[in-house]
């Protein structure tokens, strides 16, 4: 008899997920951002993982680690990108300052 129900692990996912949705809709920094898409790629793997139970099959677990190998280039990408930005002198990581990116010269 599994710990937790289906319907208990949809639950937690559907939480996880509105948290990780609030945090990109509300903060507005950078780092912050990429921690709530974390959080929001876990509660998709986590119902991966739920339904592979439910239903007997190993495939929730193939998907829980393709979702978390894209969760890992999500991350090193993001985090290479604000890299960047702050070695090109961006005095912030307000995402709402995006259009600042326009006029780099790479020279």
């Amino acid at each position: 008899m599994p710990a937790f129900s289906f319907n208990d692990i949809l639950l937690l996912a559907t939480t996880l997920f509105s948290v990780g949705l609030a945090g990109v809709l509300v903060r507005r920094n950078m780092v912050f951002m990429l921690m709530s898409l974390d959080i929001m790629l876990n509660a998709a793997a986590l119902v991966f993982v739920g339904a592979g139970e439910r239903w007997h099959d190993a495939t929730g677990q193939v998907m829980f680690v393709l979702i978390l190998a894209l969760a890992a280039v999500e991350t090193a990408v993001g985090l290479a990108i604000i890299l960047c930005l702050h070695a090109h002198g961006r005095p912030t990581l307000d995402a709402d300052t995006g259009n600042l990116l326009r006029g780099w010269n790479h020279g």
